[in-house]
């Protein structure tokens, strides 16, 4: 069984990731109904991260190659697409960064509440509705400016919100800065990587010094594999779907979670 509830958690952490619909939201309901398969939850938590990060890692490995040898390029004068886009992703990630360090204590003290999930699940499918409907998508990579990396940086920050959905509400700010939605999306994985990668390095040294089991071993294997490879199929078909689907569905969904966080909590009460 804990086998079983490692591959549920691993697929539900490798889609809500990626897909604009909360992680949060959908913890809250798992961690209702699930007992964790291991004792050690920040462990579990970690290797989860992990696994989501060497997803994106692994789908965009080709772009990833590029941004790095043409921001090293930028640094002697040699300038193109990816290199802009390398800078861009940079100065996306300060407002995250900066947000993170000096906020986390009262983010995790304060704002982890089922009634906050609840209200950033709805108040993004909201915006997700106005943004599809008044926004341009004419932009493509070659267009962007850092005015929309730091606007789609900032959106970001406000994802430490729990419910917000980090890859949400960066794909709001792009379509809103005018960019296609495929390509809000790609900037919005390629964004989380820095974010991800932090939150891993950031829990990583309190858990290196707990015990863990043989089991817990397998469990955590287990549910890297399946959040690994349910990331990669997230972020796969959901850049398919954006190019002839609009995003409404994701809003649809968000308010249907939201109601059923509500009544798992008055079912609690």
């Amino acid at each position: 069984m804990d086998y079983v509830v490692a591959i549920f958690f691993g697929i539900i952490q490798g889609l809500t990731e990626f897909l604009p619909v909360s992680s949060s939201g959908h913890l809250i309901i798992l961690h209702e109904i699930f007992k964790l398969p291991i004792e050690n939850e920040m462990a579990f938590d970690v290797v989860l991260h992990f696994a989501t990060l060497l997803a994106v890692l692994f789908f965009f490995r080709k772009d990833i190659y590029h941004l790095i040898k043409s921001w090293f390029g930028s640094l002697f004068g040699r300038k193109d697409e990816y290199s802009r886009i390398s800078w861009f992703i940079i100065i996306g990630t300060i407002p995250a960064a900066l947000a993170g360090w000096f906020f986390d204590d009262i983010i995790e003290n304060s704002l982890r509440s089922p009634f906050v999930v609840v209200a950033m699940l709805i108040i993004v499918g909201i915006l997700f509705i106005i943004f599809e409907k008044f926004s341009k998508f004419v932009k493509e990579f070659k267009d962007m400016n850092w005015k929309n990396s730091i606007v789609i940086g900032l959106a970001q920050a406000i994802a430490l919100v729990p419910g917000t959905s980090r890859s949400g509400i960066t794909i709001i700010a792009g379509i809103g800065s005018g960019l296609k939605r495929e390509v809000a999306i790609r900037f919005s994985f390629l964004l989380s990587i820095p974010i991800i990668f932090g939150a891993v390095i950031k829990k990583t040294p309190q858990i290196i010094s707990d015990n863990l089991s043989v089991n817990d071993y397998s469990v955590l294997l287990i549910a890297f594999l399946s959040a690994f490879v349910s990331g990669i199929l997230a972020i796969k078909y959901f850049l398919l779907f954006s190019k002839k689907h609009s995003l409404n569905v994701f809003a649809i969904y968000r308010f249907v979670l939201a109601g059923v966080i509500i009544a798992c909590l008055f079912l609690l009460l």
